[in-house]
């Protein structure tokens, strides 16, 4: 069967709002829920994978991939604010319950569509998509928390990393065993959307707000406890930001999470989507 991916966009608040959407549309939903510095193009593989069985949607981030960037003075960025359009997002689509598969940015997006609506949640796929302060590489957190306790040019300085050429390639390789499975095109087209002008300030934004993340993390852990939604984790033990303990941690809340480390890293399907695709598919038939 051959599956056709459509590359739509959609005008929700005056941002224009790009998505993937493939698979029949009366089937359930999976949304997929991309991090940084990515896009829903982390999910050009995994989509035709799914989409025989599943209706999937993967939207760009205001202010990343496809849909728009409008400057720092032309909009406020935040998680909230990400989140919401989101959710708008969805609204439009007509999608009111859903799967979601969640990856580093994704993840905050995803737990705060969770608990806006909680029934609206039919399951959680992580892939390095952490919910609790453990699952960070204590490095990585400290940085941020830097940043987060005192905002100003000497705690951006380390940040500012994220958004160089190097940093990137980083993301994408650290923990792969073969690096040449990870196309350089990744990391090249995630690196100048990050250079296009005034893209440092809206990152920044973000890196300021993420802080609103870690604050959200016992809410969403009480939504696990409260609903037990079916979770799948399947994580990059090579991840150089979100370690394992974050793939284990979900166990505390959730008993019945199934965990699995695989090797690789921060994106896991660019060197692992073979192991990831009968995990991924098998989870889902059973939860939904």
């Amino acid at each position: 069967m051959t599956v056709i991916t459509h590359h739509r966009y959609a005008d929700i608040q005056g941002h224009r709002l790009f998505y993937r959407e493939a698979g029949p549309s009366g089937a359930p939903t999976v949304v997929l829920l991309h991090g940084f510095p990515a896009s829903s193009s982390m999910f050009r593989h995994l989509i035709p994978e799914l989409a025989d069985r599943w209706h999937v949607i993967a939207p760009d981030l205001l202010g990343f991939g496809e849909s728009d960037a409008p400057a720092v003075d032309e909009f406020d960025y935040s998680f909230d604010a990400l989140a919401d359009l989101t959710r708008r997002l969805l609204d439009h689509l007509g999608v009111r319950r859903y799967a979601i598969y969640v990856q580093d940015y994704g993840a905050p997006i995803g737990w705060r569509l969770a608990l806006a609506e909680p029934a609206a949640i039919t399951a959680v796929i992580s892939q390095n998509g952490n919910a609790y302060e453990e699952g960070f590489v204590p490095e990585f957190l400290q940085l941020n928390r830097n940043l987060w306790d005192a905002p100003g040019p000497a705690t951006e300085a380390p940040l500012r990393q994220a958004l160089t050429l190097d940093f990137t390639r980083h993301q994408y390789l650290a923990g792969v065993t073969d690096p040449t499975l990870v196309d350089p095109g990744t990391w090249r087209n995630d690196y100048a959307l990050l250079s296009r002008p005034g893209m440092d300030l809206v990152h920044m934004q973000l890196f300021r707000d993420y802080a609103t993340n870690v604050k959200l993390y016992p809410e969403v852990q009480r939504w696990f406890r409260e609903w037990q939604v079916p979770l799948l984790a399947v994580w990059g033990q090579g991840d150089p930001m979100f370690r394992p303990r974050g793939a284990y941690s979900f166990t505390s809340d959730l008993p019945a999470a199934e965990i699995h480390l695989l090797e690789g890293g921060h994106f896991l399907l660019e060197s692992a989507l073979g192991e990831c695709v009968p995990l991924i598919r098998k989870f889902l038939a059973e939860a939904l």
